[in-house]
């Protein structure tokens, strides 16, 4: 309930359609064959764990729970609070029992880095494990072999990768690149190598660090040119050498000042347009029609035109689009949509917008155009079914069952322990051992899996690991879609005049059904609720508020959140209006009103300016369908839901031909 970085929990892709024809909506997939939960078991591990964790250990835990799926987790609890004296008889005893596991995998890579500080570097090469990755743990591994004379040829190659990295390096590289360094290995065109890179990934600090080995006047360079990245200001330019690398650093500076001020970068610009490239230039010019037309600032029109073709991607070529339809400008709209390269020109939300306007300019060729975003279930797709009064395009599929792979998935040991650790609540130790067996499992046995993980009530696991590419995988609904909650739902639902449909697809779009989420803006629970929000609602409502506990409890929060739903919904008379208030809160979705405040829902929903609300908004109004086919059979079309007609035509499924 809150604006929030987009990351994985908002997915765009609803599924991709292949296979049955005229299919039928299928019921919830069987539970798999899963071991029984042993709640008691797990309640007395929990202690456990949290004993260990306190340096509690009881010497009769290993007998108690030598059996448990988890117990190497609850070793692992153990020894890793005393690392730093840690005997490592006992530290490489267990990673010759738990080394290739998941739990063996974290704690070799802790124990690397606690004798790293010990300078115990005979142990550090009986734990090396090669694969490993982290620099931190890659420069210990080098300084390891140098205190026993092995900074061979190898040695001074593998300090040089290191070296070459645009990012900064940690505190245990220290010692082996000055060695290296001691050795011959780090000259001055190594040093403007990795300045180089650090100005590509704009890492002023780098360049800061890499001077000190400069020369006087190339360190002084060094630093002018950090500055700059830091400030944006070009101050000093004028004195920089006439070459590509001084030419990055007024690109790079000049889009950062694009960020702050798109006016003084475009006021700018022309002072350095002789210094500058093709591409540079249209990067500059690309970040100030960013920065303009973001929020449909007058200048917009003009600056994204200025951008050159080839600076133009998807992101430009759709604000283009957007700045457009702000302006009502529907024959220009038309026009920009139709100049799209073609990949992005046939994607379904293009083919919908570009008969929409072939309509809305008086011109033919719409309803072909509908028919092929028709093709296609998600938003854009839909809403062209609508316009053509076709079935939707939702394509089920049943992987055929195998009982003995279930069996044998259910026994796999790494699944039991992430299970256990997810009941436990034990939610980033569970995941860990999650992804790290995945990379044993082929695709049938992934798919078990993530049935298996939807009955111990994981939910997150089928948007997560079901491959997004492959098409029959998208179109398991069953796991996609978990109907979890239900009876709340409805009884919200029906106390506040809502369709169920919609409180689940929120559901689904905030936390992905799971009741411990928690953003980092510290929106909580199942329907993200922000504390603020749920104390204020709790209060109006008579639920008694016990803090921020009560957003973790599934009905508490389930309460709140529908009654909030219901609030924006009769604030705004809009079921588009609510979900975007729902997601930015209610000052951006009035202005949004005010700006456009005839505009056709289609078209305003395209319109917002946060680019997150306006995916989150097609998303939710999506997922609305899938859970109303979920629950009935069949679904409200999605052009009756927007307008508010919660009895209008319902829709039948079918797979596209």
């Amino acid at each position: 309930m809150n604006i929030r970085p987009t990351c994985l929990l908002l997915l765009l892709a609803l599924t991709a359609c292949a296979g049955q024809r005229d299919t039928q909506p299928i019921a919830p997939s069987q539970p798999a064959s899963v071991p029984p939960l042993r709640a008691q078991d797990d309640a007395d591990f929990a202690a456990a764990l949290a004993a260990a964790e306190n340096g509690q250990w009881q010497s009769d835990y290993a007998a108690a729970f030598a059996r448990h799926p988890a117990y190497g987790w609850l070793e692992y609890a153990h020894l890793r609070r005393s690392l730093d004296t840690l005997d490592s008889r006992r530290a490489e005893d267990f990673l010759a029992r738990q080394g290739q596991t998941a739990v063996g995998v974290r704690f070799r890579n802790e124990w690397l880095a606690a004798l790293g500080k010990r300078a115990d570097w005979a142990a550090v090469g009986r734990a090396w494990q090669t694969g490993i990755e982290r620099p931190a743990l890659r420069c210990i591994w080098l300084e390891a072999r140098r205190q026993q004379g092995q900074a061979d040829s190898a040695w001074m190659q593998e300090a040089r990768a290191l070296w070459l990295s645009d990012k900064p390096l940690p505190a245990t590289c220290q010692s082996p690149i000055a060695y290296w360094q001691q050795q011959g290995g780090l000259d001055e065109a190594l040093r403007w190598q990795r300045i180089d890179l650090a100005i590509a990934a704009n890492q002023p600090d780098i360049l800061n660090e890499v001077a000190a080995g400069l020369p006087p006047a190339a360190a002084t360079l060094a630093r002018s040119y950090a500055s700059a990245l830091t400030s944006g200001k070009l101050d000093d330019a004028a004195r920089w050498p006439q070459d590509a690398r001084s030419a990055q650093v007024i690109t790079a500076a000049l889009v950062a000042l694009a960020k702050k001020s798109p006016d003084a970068a475009e006021a700018a610009l022309p002072g350095y347009l002789a210094r500058l490239n093709t591409a540079e230039r249209g990067r500059v010019l690309y970040e100030i029609a960013l920065q303009t037309a973001a929020s449909y600032l007058p200048e917009s029109a003009r600056r994204l035109t200025a951008v050159p073709a080839a600076s133009r991607d998807e992101r430009l070529h759709q604000l283009m689009l957007r700045e457009a339809l702000a302006r009502r400008a529907w024959a220009e709209a038309l026009q920009i949509v139709e100049s799209f390269p073609a990949a992005l020109r046939d994607k379904p939300q293009n083919l919908y917008f570009r008969a929409r306007l072939l309509e809305m300019t008086g011109q033919n060729g719409a309803q072909a155009l509908y028919r092929q975003a028709a093709r296609h279930p998600e938003f854009h797709g839909f809403l062209a079914a609508d316009r053509l009064q076709a079935p939707y395009p939702l394509c089920p599929w049943t992987a055929n069952a195998q009982p003995a792979l279930e069996k044998s998935v259910a026994e796999n040991p790494g699944l039991q322990s992430a299970f256990a650790l997810y009941r436990m609540g034990r939610r980033e130790w569970a995941s860990a051992e999650w992804n790290h067996t995945l990379k044993s499992l082929n695709d049938a046995e992934r798919r078990i899996a993530v049935a298996q993980a939807q009955q111990h009530g994981w939910f997150d696991r089928a948007v997560f690991s079901l491959a997004r590419e492959n098409r029959d995988e998208l179109r398991l609904y069953s796991l996609r879609f978990p109907l979890h909650y239900l009876d709340t739902i409805k009884r919200e639902a029906e106390k506040h005049a809502l369709d169920p449909s919609w409180i689940a697809a929120e559901i689904r779009a905030e936390s992905l059904f799971d009741a411990a989420a928690r953003s980092p803006a510290n929106a909580i629970g199942l329907m993200q609720v922000l504390p603020s929000t749920g104390e204020a609602v709790a209060k109006r409502l008579g639920i008694p508020w016990q803090g921020t506990q009560t957003l973790y409890q599934p009905e508490s929060n389930i309460a709140i959140g529908s009654a909030y739903l219901a609030e924006m919904k009769n604030r705004w008379n809009s079921l588009p209006a609510a979900i975007a208030a729902y997601n930015a809160g209610p000052g951006p979705t009035g202005r949004w009103q005010t700006q456009r405040p005839d505009f056709a829902a289609d078209f305003w929903i395209e319109t917002i300016s946060y680019r997150e609300t306006r995916e989150y908004v097609p998303r939710v109004l999506s997922f609305s369908v899938i859970y109303d086919w979920r629950m009935h059979g069949d679904a409200l079309r999605i052009s009756e839901r927007i307008a508010g007609n919660n009895s209008g035509q319902r829709v039948g499924f079918r797979c596209p031909e």
